[in-house]
């Protein structure tokens, strides 16, 4: 028999700031940490309807630089993912 797990309501909040600050999925976010993809995308959704998005209470200046470190980290994972490709695709080449 399943035992229900529960969780605090600073734990749920930090799982729905790594999917709303990190870009990442849902299923991504709830598999690294553990939890069911359903029960994280209900947190999520309750956070945007009840206005509980953690970067609204950010400065002009934050939400800016948080973009600026969004558009930058897609950057660099996109690089990763190629330099990736590359080094197999050399390594599969050599004799």
């Amino acid at each position: 028999m399943a035992t229900r797990r529960n969780f605090t309501q600073e734990y749920k909040d930090q799982a729905v700031s790594l999917v709303l600050d990190s870009g990442r999925s849902i299923a991504e976010v709830a598999k690294s940490i553990g939890v069911h993809e359903m029960t994280l995308g209900k947190w999520v959704k309750k956070a945007r309807e009840s206005g509980r998005v953690p970067d609204k209470d950010l400065s002009e200046p934050e939400r800016a630089e948080l973009e600026r470190l969004r558009k930058e980290n897609a950057t660099l994972r996109m690089e990763r993912d190629f330099a990736k490709k590359v080094a197999a695709w050399f390594a599969k080449e050599q004799p």
